[in-house]
């Protein structure tokens, strides 16, 4: 397992990607994969950039692991802001014009359809969010 811990900010979004990246070249993913877990890290350290720490500094880890036997990379996300679980917003309606949509929830809609799994707890005061995809 790899682990990269830092500051929660936008600007940190691309550090955590070149760091996933790399590990997923070592790994031998493939060009697709990589893609729909970079949108993935995009959403989900953008989201907690943006609302774990509401407006405060504070830290987030990025953890990754790959089982090659099983040819699945797993990264998680952890954070100690408040609460919250993306997994519990109800879907968007992707079949209304974009103009009649609620806002929010469609990066998560498409985390949730682009990973293998998708798992959030709450534990010791810690916000984690796990993503599966084998590659």
């Amino acid at each position: 397992m790899k682990e990269l811990t830092l500051r929660a900010t936008v600007g940190n979004i691309p550090r955590v990607t070149a760091f996933i990246d790399e590990l997923l070249e070592q790994a031998g993913c493939s060009v697709k994969a990589q893609m729909q877990i970079d949108v993935a890290i995009d959403e989900l350290f953008g989201n907690v950039a943006h609302y774990a720490y509401s407006g405060a500094a504070g830290d987030a880890t990025v953890r990754f692991a790959f089982d090659s036997a099983a040819r699945a990379v797993t990264i998680t996300f952890i954070d100690s802001g408040v609460p919250f679980n993306p997994l519990a917003r109800e879907a968007p309606d992707i079949t209304l014009p974009a103009e009649r949509r609620a806002v929010g929830g469609l990066g998560i809609y498409l985390v949730r359809k682009t990973m293998d799994r998708v798992d959030y707890q709450r534990r010791d005061g810690m916000n984690i969010l796990t993503i599966t995809k084998t590659i």
